[in-house]
């Protein structure tokens, strides 16, 4: 008996990085992104049909209620997650790709390239974030596609800063000497030598990021730069909701939609950072 309850006292025996935290946020971005692959299955009303009367209270029929046309909140919470998280997805993806390609030829070649990749940076580092987001979604125009090209603009910099430096650390180190000794070229050398060693802050970064961007996308939604009506995403949900201040239920659905898409985020990138630098929880 003894063996059998170390058996399964081993089996559920967790690695230290997996803290609670994290686990709970797994399960939490697993749920939204089952939300986003299959909303019909979770929700009970069409999202952009009349489901009821208008501003009903939750109750058993409408678990968050009805928003002022009628529609179920809970079913446009649900469906929400369609364009919050593929757009979250979108922009960190392109933001680590062009961000990462400017700062590793910045740090790996310097020189006039380098200098001025770094000052066009510093120039769009220098703006608040929000701020440069909402005038470049307002000169593009109203827009889930706009908005996530505004929030490219502001985030590619945080990635190029970080690779940069990455690559600065990376390529003093005594294996990158001896590939420049025996002949290799320098493409060979930033992408085999430096680069594979240069992903783990990247990494870490990019899915802490993932519920900033929601969260930034639906800021601009909420001021009317983002998604346009009827499409049931979560800002432009919360600023329907602040126009009926006492039907707060419109409101509430959304907003703990992105409460716990970015907590969950914030939870797994704690871990991951955890994992690779066991150091970092010390």
């Amino acid at each position: 008996m003894s063996s059998v309850q170390a058996s399964s006292s081993a089996r559920l025996h967790l690695p230290e990085w997996a803290s609670p935290a994290f686990l709970v946020g797994g399960v939490v971005v697993f749920f939204w992104f089952v939300a986003t692959l299959f909303p019909t299955w979770l929700a009970p009303y069409d999202p952009l049909k009349l489901a009821g009367r208008r501003l009903q209270a939750p109750n058993a029929s409408y678990l968050l209620g009805t928003d002022a046309l009628g529609r179920d909140v809970l079913s446009r919470t649900i469906h929400g997650a369609q364009h919050s998280l593929p757009i979250a997805l979108l922009v960190v993806v392109s933001a680590v790709v062009i961000g990462s390609a400017a700062g590793a030829i910045s740090g790996y070649r310097g020189g006039i390239i380098g200098a001025a990749i770094m000052r066009l940076v510093d120039i769009t580092l220098s703006f608040p974030p929000i701020l440069l987001a909402m005038a470049v979604a307002a000169s593009l125009g109203p827009g889930l596609g706009n908005a996530a090209i505004a929030m490219v603009v502001v985030w590619w910099p945080v990635y190029a800063r970080l690779m940069r430096a990455q690559v600065l650390e990376v390529r003093e180190r005594e294996h990158v000497e001896a590939a420049v000794a025996a002949g290799a070229g320098h493409f060979r050398i930033l992408t085999k030598h430096i680069l594979p060693l240069c992903w783990t802050p990247i990494l870490v970064s990019a899915t802490m990021d993932l519920g900033q961007v929601i969260l930034l996308a639906a800021s601009l939604s909420f001021i009317g730069l983002g998604a346009t009506p009827p499409t049931p995403e979560w800002g432009a949900m919360i600023s329907d909701g602040a126009t009926f201040f006492y039907s707060w239920w419109i409101a509430f659905g959304p907003g703990m939609a992105i409460l716990t898409v970015v907590l969950g985020f914030n939870f797994i990138g704690d871990g991951l950072r955890d994992y690779f630098d066991p150091r970092s929880s010390k």
